[in-house]
């Protein structure tokens, strides 16, 4: 991930079950890290953050310090997309 753009993308499905109504959504966010040095990765790796975290970092944490950019919504990079759910929600009436 260093030095480069990697995507991170979470899809949401929101089903009314009386009705049958359903709403599919994809979120994207681009995210873009800094160069990193070969200690500054070992120090990350060592703390055990990403040893659980799909795509070994969790942005909310100590790999925030590592983001350089970030293009779409750092909720949908950190698990959840609020703000696309929200919406969703919004557009069923709740």
């Amino acid at each position: 991930l260093s030095g480069r753009e990697h995507e991170v993308f979470s899809g949401v499905c929101l089903l009314d079950a009386a009705s049958g109504r359903e709403e599919v959504r994809v979120d994207r966010t681009g995210v873009w890290f800094r160069e990193l040095s070969c200690g500054e990765i070992e120090r990350y790796v060592a703390t055990g953050e990403p040893m659980d975290k799909a795509g070994a970092y969790a942005i909310q944490g100590g790999a925030g310090a590592f983001v350089e950019r970030l293009d779409g919504s750092f909720e949908n990079v950190m698990g959840f997309p609020v703000d696309v759910v929200a919406e969703m929600l919004k557009q069923f009436g709740l």
